[in-house]
């Protein structure tokens, strides 16, 4: 049989009109937005509280990864195909992916073999311009606050030196980290330092992650912090009454996008924060909408269960209400071999050895994900390198936590390959009743936040914090910030904030080198060590390897 890429197999499928999806889930024709045959928007008012109270949210995470990633979004998408086979109905709810590492090393985003989402090549790509439409508010912003700095007679008295806002772009590009603006004469504006983003990274982002309703998405938009007067009075977005025109450009990018998985079920595709820095998952509203329209929906948060998920549990379950009621730990076994010391060309080789020595990283947040009160599933995201006494091993090991773990195929069988896996997380849902809890309260000082973060999710025995640090958080302190959330941003490579410190490190401290303010998403970023907010591009990116045809046929673009 002829080895066929993700691309091949989402374009030799025959995809239904997206009216016909819409119909699974009781939406009518008249209320979809459509973006063509295939892309629909959501209206608002299609969210029910009642229904949402009512139905089963499934949160899909990972342990700590390989630099390739474990497979979360092809086991969310495999998982709801699993779902609806066994007769639940199931909508898979996914963040939208950025265009820039599509062209880098990561390809596509789109889930992958008989679990995708499609059109693959649109979600991938330009999609409905949600991103475009958070990349024109961010920049809006970013030419609002120089042209007051240019203005003699509409100007705030800010302070260039003490700018946090950067514009962005939806590329990888590392030639606009720093930059200078303003160069060639007072004509062209006020010399000062900048540069760019990458657009996942951007607060706006963020804050249409976080936003519950257009009202609310606005009043977030005039609450960003851009920087200083030179009398050191804090400058927000609403000072320069932008937060207006910067949600008429988002108008359409907060409705949620509906297409469709390559079984036929629907999928919801909104937002998409970095998860490193970020909150890393789809919006409040996408989770909303489909609890609305669907008796389970199957979400992702992203990296391991230490970023994704902590925050997934700690700042947008809290802040939306939201009662998850089972989490899928994606697990393989070339991810155990890594963390029991193989190397990465030896990733693909068998080594019960390894796999056992690695099971300290998956054991770890199997006892993390408990500590918010939720029962755990593991599924073994299945690779042919993957030896019958390893996932034996694994299976055991976890039952023996008193813990299900399945192996699923999701990649090669699509639904067929995970009705295990669904079945499993039903009897979590239906009959070990989770009553989930936040590990913190927002109202407890950032301090303290930290700690239970590092302490408790990290295993960390103590953090120290840089003299920056301890100036940003009386910063923090005297703006009134002390009861945001907090959003760690560390290496997704460790527990700690080491790379090279894998599997389950010990006796180890972590150092918080600066905290940032998003005070429009209303949560603090304490940053440990040097998180990158803008990719460059690999020695040979993944766009050397695409093409397209005459008739517009695209290839390599998975």
């Amino acid at each position: 049989m002829k080895y066929q890429s993700d691309i091949e197999i989402a374009q030799s499928k025959e995809l239904k009109h997206i009216k016909e999806i819409a119909q699974k889930i009781n939406v009518k024709e008249d209320d979809l937005e459509m973006y063509g045959k295939y892309k629909a928007k959501l209206p608002l008012s299609l969210i029910d509280d009642e229904q949402i109270a009512q139905n089963n949210l499934v949160l899909v995470t990972a342990l700590t990864p390989t630099p390739a990633g474990e497979g979360k979004t092809t086991t969310s998408i495999g998982l709801t195909e699993g779902l609806n086979k066994i007769g639940k109905q199931a909508t898979v709810v996914l963040r939208e992916p950025s265009l820039g590492p599509v062209f880098g090393i990561k390809g596509g985003a789109a889930g992958g073999g008989f679990s995708q989402v499609v059109p693959m090549e649109d979600i991938n790509l330009h999609f409905t311009g949600d991103f475009n439409a958070v990349e024109k508010a961010n920049n809006l912003l970013s030419a609002l606050i120089d042209n007051n700095i240019q203005s003699k007679t509409n100007n705030l008295n800010i302070d260039p030196r003490t700018i946090l806002w950067k514009r962005v772009i939806d590329m990888n590009d590392r030639s606009l980290r720093d930059i200078t603006i303003g160069l060639g004469g007072t004509a062209n504006g006020v010399p000062r330092q900048d540069g760019f983003n990458i657009t996942p990274a951007s607060e706006v982002m963020a804050i249409l992650c976080m936003a519950s309703d257009l009202e609310n998405l606005k009043e977030r938009l005039g609450n960003i912090f851009i920087g200083f007067t030179y009398d050191n009075k804090p400058i927000f977005a609403k000072d320069l009454k932008a937060e207006n025109a910067m949600a008429i450009l988002l108008k359409d990018a907060i409705k949620p996008n509906l297409v469709q998985t390559l079984e036929e079920n629907p999928a919801i595709i909104h937002g998409g924060p970095f998860a490193n820095i970020a909150q890393g998952t789809n919006t409040i509203i996408a989770t909303k909408m489909g609890l609305s329209l669907s008796n389970y929906v199957v979400t992702e948060a992203g990296f391991g269960a230490d970023l994704g998920a902590e925050k997934f549990l700690n700042i947008k379950s809290q802040f939306a209400k939201l009662n998850p009621k089972c989490v899928v730990l994606v697990a393989t076994i070339r991810a155990l071999r890594h963390h029991g010391g193989a190397k990465s060309e030896d990733y693909n080789t068998p080594s019960l050895e390894k796999v056992k020595d690695g099971f300290k990283n998956l054991e770890k947040h199997i006892e993390n994900i408990r500590k918010f009160n939720i029962e755990p599933v593991v599924a073994v995201n299945a690779f042919t390198s993957d030896s019958e006494e390893e996932i034996d091993f694994v299976v055991k090991k976890c039952a023996n936590l008193g813990v299900t773990a399945v192996l699923s195929k999701g990649w090669e069988k699509g639904g067929e390959g995970t009705t295990e896996l669904a079945k499993a997380v039903v009897e979590v849902v239906e009959h070990k009743a989770s009553n989930y809890k936040p590990l913190y309260d927002w109202k407890s000082p950032i301090k303290d936040k930290i700690e239970v973060i590092a302490k408790e999710i990290y295993g960390a025995i103590n953090v120290e914090y840089s003299k920056q640090a301890q100036l940003n958080l009386r910063r923090i302190d005297r703006l009134g910030f002390n009861d945001f959330a907090v959003c760690m941003a560390k290496t997704q490579k460790s527990f700690s904030d080491n790379d090279a410190l894998i599997g389950r490190p010990e006796n180890f401290t972590v150092t918080v080198r600066e905290i940032e303010i998003a005070s429009g998403a209303q949560f603090v970023i304490p940053i440990l060590g040097k998180m990158m907010r803008m990719p460059g591009l690999p020695a040979k990116p993944a766009s050397e390897n695409m093409s397209i045809d005459k008739n517009g046929v695209i290839s390599g673009l998975s």
